[in-house]
């Protein structure tokens, strides 16, 4: 990157292009309807998918299946400071459980690959050496300290941070000085008049970015992309047709399509996914700890009733029914449907809609043959050395105890809680519980024993 810079200094353009207006576009959602389907999901391995994450992999999911197309999982791990260890691993294990696995993943590999950001260093630094040659982009050689102070001077004056576009309009003679000090500066994204875009969930949007923030970095000074930067080249290059995001990244979609405008690529279709809130509309946090799925796959929760329950609050269907499948789900999303409204989540109802999924599961014979199977191990597990009389685990005894609770359960582990431990184990109560019943203990165990 320095030796770019070296060279547009030395070929005397980099000034007339740095100072050449880039102008307004209309930005278009340009794709060929005859084109395929390709949708990514694209968490940060920063941490276990959660509910939120899974919706916005459902919606996605679906989309693609709807229309015949692929679902591509892009892990985005440029920060490598916040990289949490197993979380890359945990999001395809928790996809593939949920029943919506990638077509394309860094697991299952594909025709775009790698799937990692952190393999796709080299796409970043081509495209951000082909906007400096047009002047798009510019490098910034402002040091953390003087950015800090930045900041905390606009929140003592109550204004929103932004970085002031200093190194925006430096001389030739100024970058070169600076390059001989420091060989590797940030580049930063010049912003211009945003483009209007039409989102298929909100409509016609216009946020100029340039009025209220500063030029972002889209390149750091370690060779990592920025978020803005790395998801255009690799929507670009993966082939992406529609992006389904997050309605928090509304406003950052001006910035996007400006980088396509600037590197002379269509962008794809943009759909922002209003939110997925609690009950009482409070955002949905890691910190809660019980919106992992992992906790709800361990409390033996089914994947087709979280599916189920996260779609039934929120919008994309002809109507709000519970029990749906996937395959029902699919056939019946209707992306238009999607509406501005934040979806509240109701996780007390989860056991309900648990209920109904495990006793579509019951009544058909191939998959009560496994939950058999799981119920089994779960009673080991439970009671082991407990179990006096081994017949319990008798698949045709454990069937039918199955079919006989199916309607008091919610859901499998149920029936090896403590009130129905009798269906597994002896009774066993010691003399001293019974003292405290009754005075004529002996009398009363003698009779019942005889």
């Amino acid at each position: 990157m320095a030796v770019l810079l070296r060279t547009l200094l030395q070929s005397g353009r980099f000034p007339r292009v740095l100072g050449r207006p880039l102008g307004p576009r209309e930005a278009t959602l340009g794709t060929d309807s005859g084109a395929a389907v390709r949708v990514r999901f694209a968490p940060s391995p920063t941490g276990f998918l959660h509910l939120g994450g899974l919706r916005t992999a459902l919606y996605n999911y679906i989309f693609a299946k709807k229309h015949g197309g692929s679902f591509i999982l892009r892990l985005e791990d440029t920060d490598q400071t916040r990289l949490v260890p197993g979380a890359a691993e945990n999001i395809e294990d928790m996809l593939e459980w949920a029943g919506i696995p990638p077509d394309e993943s860094p697991r299952r590999g594909g025709p775009v690959g790698p799937y990692l950001q952190s393999q796709r260093l080299e796409l970043y630094a081509q495209a951000a050496e082909a906007l400096l040659k047009t002047g798009a982009a510019y490098p910034c050689f402002c040091s953390s300290q003087r950015l800090e102070l930045l900041k905390k001077e606009a929140l003592r004056s109550h204004q929103t941070p932004r970085y002031d576009n200093r190194c925006r309009n430096l001389s030739p003679g100024q970058v070169a000085q600076k390059l001989a000090k420091n060989p590797k500066p940030a580049i930063r994204f010049r912003l211009e008049e945003a483009p209007a875009f039409q989102d298929l969930v909100y409509g016609w949007n216009r946020h100029e970015v340039a009025s209220v923030e500063g030029d972002p970095v889209i390149l750091k000074s370690d060779g990592f992309p920025t978020y803005h930067l790395a998801c255009v080249v690799d929507d670009h290059h993966m082939g992406i047709s529609h992006v389904l995001r997050g309605s928090e990244w509304l406003v950052s979609t001006s910035k996007h399509l400006l980088l396509y405008q600037a590197l002379g690529w269509p962008p794809p279709h943009f759909a922002h996914l209003p939110l997925l809130l609690n009950k009482d509309g409070s955002k949905l946090s890691k910190r809660q700890g019980d919106i992992f799925l992992e906790k709800f796959a361990a409390a033996g929760f089914l994947p087709d009733a979280l599916l189920d329950i996260i779609t039934n609050c929120g919008s994309g269907f002809p109507e709000n029914q519970m029990g749906r499948t996937l395959p029902e789900l699919i056939a019946q999303f209707d992306l238009t449907r999607i509406t501005c409204h934040s979806a509240l989540l109701d996780l007390e109802k989860l056991p309900e809609f648990n209920r109904l999924h495990l006793r579509r599961l019951v009544s058909n014979a191939t998959q009560r043959h496994q939950l058999v199977e799981k119920l089994q191990v779960l009673v080991e597990e439970a009671f082991g050395s407990q179990l006096s009389d081994r017949a319990v685990l008798d698949p045709a005894y454990v069937e039918r105890t199955m079919l006989l609770r199916q309607d008091h359960i919610c859901r499998l582990q149920d029936l090896v809680s403590p009130a129905y431990s009798y269906l597994w184990t002896r009774p066993a109560v010691d003399r001293a519980q019974l003292g405290t019943i009754s005075e004529k203990v002996d009398e009363i165990a003698e009779r019942v024993l005889g």
